[in-house]
């Protein structure tokens, strides 16, 4: 139990305040540094995403495939699930700050893409691998190997749990539940189907990327729209509350008992950030892009952080306020089904059950080529079949296991790994400024 308690000061330690404030922070950093760039090109971000590559520009997979591919592991339980926390103890406003931190947040990723692009490089098999590891050791100097390291090491750790066992365990609790599937059978299915899409690589990945997430997507905006629709006389009263309480303490009824503008801001930017924005995740899927230019593979992955909370996580959201149970004293996964049930009844639980086994599936796929990078850049690439096999084993075990401790362990690890990747951005951030400086130079002629 001394353990346990340590290790929930630990987690609460570098999952609060000081973490937070360091992602803002250099968030803001870059965002002022790039002239706002990250917001003010969303458009140009989105015409290059349809655009699509030309034959003659190298990488493995497209950049449309390499955006999906991001997005699995981006778009995960904190989508619903942390949404829902943050509502319930930040109150309404905490969806307004969420929003703040995601557009801040995209510089983050635009820059994370950038270097990931830029520091790149061929392996073994001809592949193109890079991420944070590679831009720390290649922009940065063999000086740094030391965190590069350190950061490959933290990913491994943190994705057994929040992006292998923990889904698995989800994803199996939710069969259970709801079709009384046993926990051997779904984690058996589950090890199953993951291991005959990560065996098959990172361009198998990023087929069944741009096939199933924009799928999942549409299907959960789909269900939440159906229940916002259907209670579009609340939607004009949702809205003035995320702005009302942004600024003002909130004072509810039911289990809810108010906040500060403080804590609305904290944890609406725990939720804008929630996304892996930070992490550096989500740049080792985007440099497997093809591309000849960094800072245009960076303009479209700046969209996942769109994607991820401006949508998804804001349909979460409005479901919560319409329905009227953000009051209710409920928090979380309960909180969500609360929400649901009460737009859709039965058929909502469907939806909500649907998307978050959809949800957690694409997130152990997603951090499945994160895990087999980080190991390949440790231990070499022929530990990379290796790592494909351990992959699967562990959604096996995380089946069926208790894993709750795990999760504690892991998460902690999320939160260290954002440290390295983001002490990198900060030192790379002039590379970061000329890249983009230099290349809209030579759009604009």
């Amino acid at each position: 139990m001394e353990i346990v308690n340590l290790l929930m000061d630990m987690n609460a330690l570098f999952r609060g305040p000081a973490l937070l404030m360091l992602l803002l922070g250099i968030a803001l950093f870059l965002s002022i540094g790039l002239h706002f760039l990250p917001v003010r090109g969303m458009g140009y971000g989105i015409r290059m995403l349809w655009r699509g590559p030309e034959s003659n520009q190298e990488g493995d997979i497209s950049p449309f495939n390499a955006l999906m591919l991001s997005l699995f592991s981006t778009i995960g339980m904190g989508s619903i699930v942390g949404v829902a926390t943050a509502i319930a103890i930040g109150g309404p406003g905490a969806v307004f700050w969420m929003w703040c931190a995601a557009l801040i947040g995209m510089a983050l990723r635009f820059a994370e893409t950038v270097l990931a692009v830029h520091f790149r490089e061929r392996n073994e098999e001809g592949h193109y691998v890079g991420g944070p590891m590679y831009y720390i050791k290649n922009g940065l100097g063999q000086g740094w190997s030391w965190l590069a390291w350190l950061f490959a090491l933290l990913a491994i750790l943190a994705g057994i749990g929040i992006g292998n066992m923990v889904p698995a365990n989800a994803v199996a609790g939710a069969l259970k539940s709801s079709l009384g599937i046993p926990y051997l059978v779904s984690g058996l299915a589950l090890a199953g189907l993951v291991y005959l899409i990560i065996m098959g690589g990172v361009q198998r990945l990023a087929r069944v990327a741009g096939i199933l997430t924009p799928l999942m997507v549409g299907f959960y905006v789909a269900g939440g729209l159906t229940i916002i629709v259907a209670n579009i006389d609340m939607l004009p009263g949702a809205i003035m509350l995320i702005f009302k309480y942004a600024f003002s303490p909130a004072a509810a009824t039911g289990g809810f008992t108010g906040t500060t503008v403080l804590l609305a801001m904290r944890w609406g930017m725990t939720g804008g950030f929630a996304n892996e924005t930070g992490l550096g995740t989500a740049a080792i899927a985007n440099a497997a892009a093809r591309t000849d230019e960094p800072v245009r593979q960076g303009a479209i992955a700046m969209l996942g952080t769109l994607f991820d909370t401006l949508i998804v996580c804001t349909i979460t959201a409005l479901v919560i306020l319409v329905s009227g149970e953000w009051s209710s004293g409920k928090s979380g996964v309960d909180l969500v089904a609360s929400a649901f049930a009460n737009g859709l009844s039965s058929f909502g639980l469907v939806i909500l059950t649907l998307a978050m086994i959809l949800f957690a599936f694409t997130t152990i796929l997603g951090w499945g080529l994160y895990f087999e990078r980080c190991g390949e850049y440790l231990f070499g690439n022929e530990a990379a079949t290796r790592f494909r096999w351990v992959w699967p084993a562990l959604v096996l075990a995380g089946a069926q296991i208790d894993i709750n401790l795990i999760w504690l362990i892991t998460d902690t690890f999320g939160a260290l790994m954002a440290i390295p990747n983001l002490i990198a951005l900060l030192l790379l951030s002039p590379v970061v400024f000329h890249l983009t400086y230099d290349y809209f130079e030579r759009l604009h002629g």
